[in-house]
């Protein structure tokens, strides 16, 4: 009998600016089934005590974060049962652990983790030039240049991590690069990097 074939879990990582929502959008088209979970979305449900993490990043803050993610894996987990590929979106800082994060609700699913990197100057210009925010995005400034020097400066696992440096690529090459060469985060022990789990 034919065993089902499940799609990946795409965790697309990095600074404001960087791309993360058009890359997700491109690379789920290459699938298909696909579904795109941007974590801020989730946030922007709440509609009553919302703590935003500009200017200031509080307590609430983390927690409504932490709550957000839970919920993206949980719905990630849903459908990626269901055979659709999944992309989470969402800017993760160096030192928070992808394990602490995701599971439990992602153990046994193969999750590939991308780190989208391009230089400042160039996520700084993207920022610039985006109409998808409520808001006015200068005031990331500060925030995507703390982000990427944080990101640039961190000692990425590659075995964990496939960082792509997506300055001078369009975003066609960029999916073709995650495609062509991912790293998939070992969740349970049973994952090997470029593998789906046993018996998926």
């Amino acid at each position: 009998m034919h065993q089902l074939i499940r799609q990946p879990i795409y965790l697309i990582t990095g600074a404001p600016g960087s791309g993360k929502s058009t890359v997700c959008k491109a690379l789920l088209q290459r699938h298909p089934l696909g579904l795109h979970i941007p974590v801020d979305d989730v946030r922007s449900m709440v509609v009553s005590g919302i703590a935003h993490p500009v200017p200031r990043w509080t307590p609430e803050t983390g927690r409504q974060f932490a709550l957000a993610r839970r919920g993206a894996a949980q719905l990630a987990r849903l459908y990626a049962l269901a055979n659709f590929a999944v992309a989470i979106d969402d800017v993760i800082p160096p030192g928070h652990d992808v394990d602490d994060i995701f599971v439990p609700e992602l153990v046994g699913l193969a999750l590939r983790c991308v780190l989208l990197l391009p230089s400042l100057e160039v996520a700084l210009a993207r920022n610039q030039q985006r109409i998808n925010k409520d808001f006015d995005t200068s005031v990331l400034t500060y925030v995507i240049t703390r982000l990427h020097d944080e990101f640039a400066s961190h000692d990425w696992d590659h075995n964990r991590w496939q960082v792509i440096d997506s300055s001078a690529l369009t975003v066609e090459e960029t999916v073709d690069k995650i495609l062509d060469g991912y790293a998939t985060c070992v969740l349970d022990g049973k994952v090997r990097p470029g593998q789906m789990p046993a018996g998926a």
